[in-house]
């Protein structure tokens, strides 16, 4: 399948690789802008805010994840001794899981659950950030299926049992911010007597 799949980049039109090459890179880009935006948006509640910030808490940790896993399997670049769209990246520079998929995969994931209306857009870009992958000569089918699964499956678990602490914590900490420490005033009563705290007399 990674036979086929350069083959078909290598002899598809000069515009068509060069797409494939810019959004290999650039769809990244894309995504932390969308982390950007959501953040600006939800900036006025802390609740939202909490929200807002989970999906890239969840890129971050799948992404870490994944740095662990290339570091136990060290399977070798299959762009190693090949022409391709890009160059292929040094000895040391594992390919499973491939890093770019498991990070797609968990901030899509992670917007799609965090504002539902972009799933129909960053769903379907992280497909294609994963097959861009291949395309581009960089990585193995399975590496990109792997990352796929990875960062899914980490979004989903973080929004699962990290989204109550982060809302409970934003809402406790927005509650202690509004409270101003005030003064109690004293009680004056019909007599002129007063009623709590008294100013100490003047000397």
């Amino acid at each position: 399948m990674y036979d086929d799949i350069v083959g078909l980049a290598g002899a598809s039109p000069g515009w068509l690789q060069a797409v494939g090459v810019l959004f290999t890179e650039a769809g990244l880009l894309a995504f932390a802008a969308l982390f950007v935006w959501m953040i600006w948006r939800a900036r006025a509640s802390p609740v939202r805010l909490a929200a807002a910030l989970l999906p890239p808490a969840a890129t971050a940790i799948a992404y870490l994840i994944s740095e662990a896993v290339k570091g136990v399997i060290q399977e070798d670049r299959p762009c190693r001794h090949l022409v391709t769209l890009v160059a292929c990246p040094p000895t040391g520079d594992w390919s499973f899981p491939s890093n770019h998929s498991t990070i797609a995969a968990a901030a899509a994931v992670g917007l799609a659950l965090a504002w539902r209306r972009l799933a129909p857009w960053v769903l379907p870009g992280a497909l294609l950030m994963g097959f861009s992958r291949v395309f581009v000569g960089a990585h193995y089918p399975h590496d990109v299926l792997t990352g796929l699964v990875l960062g899914a499956v980490t979004a989903w678990l973080v929004f699962r049992y990290l989204s109550g602490p982060a809302t409970k914590l934003a809402r406790r900490l927005t509650a202690h911010a509004g409270d101003a420490p005030t003064q109690p005033m004293p009680t004056v009563s019909p007599r002129g007597d007063s009623k709590g705290p008294l100013l100490p007399p003047r000397r």
